[in-house]
């Protein structure tokens, strides 16, 4: 098995994903190669000792940055670690491709150069939410903002086979995404998607309100790209400034400074379950590939989950697994 990985791709490339990849290759049986400039690839495997086994460096001499127009960077840069990553792919040089670099890039190379899988017509980005249960999957967190419902049907389908084959769920539910849990709530679009989700899709439980997210009503939550990526910032934003406010106020208090200490255990088991890192990615659904999105701001940790979320995609051969359900 060998998974390729954007070594220029997140805000601390390529220091942290050398060092994630490393640790990978000492805990899985993987192979990987490296896109991106090759030297400075080359400096981070010296900084940290290591003797590249298992490793290979592909020379990409151009990069994408975060805020680079997608479509625009694609046809642009041909030799971009994202580019030239997803042509790996698509020669079947690499099992999969990892990226922590500019989303809408390597959304718009993936479904250009690899197209979608047959009976998929958009693609969708899958995230991982804790919940009061354990985790719910959400999709779409960003790749499609303006879907017909045909297209929420095609991601719910796609996300209970991640659901069943990736994340164990025997037999996952889904729910739509929505304003109410009446199901004539919603515009014109949630209402229609409604009806399509109840005619085709098994186990689908109705509507599921924001304020639900996290209490694990349903194993899957569908919703168009806006919505969810909405969910997803919202969601990292809230998490972060709770962090801070808890700190500030337990400054203020010596008996509240003792609390915090009792509840260490507790508070770092919590800080663990809501940490990105701990799922490594978004898997990229719908394109013909394994194709994982990391967080822009991906520590060697997340690197390295992501690395082995995206092993167990391939052992569990997502992508026949989908055809085979979106097909029946």
């Amino acid at each position: 098995m060998r998974i390729g990985v954007d070594a220029m791709g997140g805000d601390h490339a390529p220091a942290v994903v050398v060092q994630g990849v490393i640790e990978a290759v000492k805990e899985f049986d993987v192979n990987i190669t490296l896109f991106g400039i090759q030297e400075d690839i080359e400096q981070e495997f010296q900084k940290n000792g290591f003797s590249k086994d298992r490793i290979t460096i592909v020379h990409a001499p151009e990069t994408i940055g975060m805020h680079e127009p997608a479509t625009v960077s694609i046809r642009q840069k041909k030799h971009s670690s994202i580019s030239v990553g997803i042509d790996a792919l698509k020669n079947a040089e690499v099992d999969a491709f990892i990226s922590a670099g500019n989303t809408g890039a390597v959304v718009a190379a993936s479904t250009l150069k690899l197209r979608m899988l047959k009976g998929v017509e958009r693609p969708a980005i899958g995230i991982i939410i804790p919940t009061l249960k354990n985790f719910s999957f959400l999709i779409d967190a960003g790749a499609n903002t303006e879907p017909k419902p045909k297209h929420l049907l095609q991601s719910a389908l796609m996300a209970k086979v991640y659901a069943k084959e990736v994340l164990g769920v025997s037999s996952p539910t889904t729910g739509l995404l929505n304003i109410g849990e009446e199901a004539g709530k919603g515009s014109g679009f949630e209402k229609e998607a409604y009806k399509v989700l109840e005619e085709r899709m098994p186990n689908f439980i109705g509507n599921v309100e924001a304020s639900e997210v996290y209490t694990g009503k349903s194993d899957c939550i569908v919703c168009d790209g806006f919505v969810g990526n909405v969910v997803l910032k919202v969601s990292e934003g809230l998490l972060e400034s709770a962090g801070k406010l808890m700190k500030r106020e337990i400054k203020k208090s010596p008996l509240a400074m003792m609390g915090a200490l009792l509840m260490k255990m507790s508070m770092k088991k919590i800080r663990k379950l809501a940490d990105y890192a701990e799922y490594g990615g978004a898997p990229l659904l719908g394109v013909n590939g394994v194709v994982m999105i990391g967080h822009g701001r991906s520590s060697p940790k997340a690197i390295k989950n992501a690395i082995k979320a995206t092993i167990r995609e391939i052992e569990h051969d997502i992508l026949s697994a989908m055809t085979k359900e979106i097909e029946g």
